[in-house]
């Protein structure tokens, strides 16, 4: 599984990705993050507002971070 993070760097794009690490190292899931910071990289994935979540190159969270637990369903199932 591949997963990037979109965003520039603010606090929200960092706790989506340090969220993001923790649920893959607790399932002990077979995945890869990444973090996007190029705005014009997150526009080619649509974006209009971060942070965003990328799973195998589909955007499937955008504006917002998760609860842990919206993002172990994204990831787990």
């Amino acid at each position: 599984m591949e997963i990037k993070v979109l965003g520039t760097g603010c606090p929200k794009c960092k706790a989506l990705e340090k969220a993001t690490k923790d649920v893959i190292n607790e399932a002990r899931l077979d995945a890869s993050v990444s973090k996007v910071e190029d705005i014009v990289e997150i526009m080619q994935f649509g974006v209009m507002t971060t942070p965003a979540l990328v799973i195998n190159d589909k955007v499937v969270l955008s504006g917002r971070v998760p609860t842990i637990d919206e993002l172990k369903k994204l990831l787990i199932n």
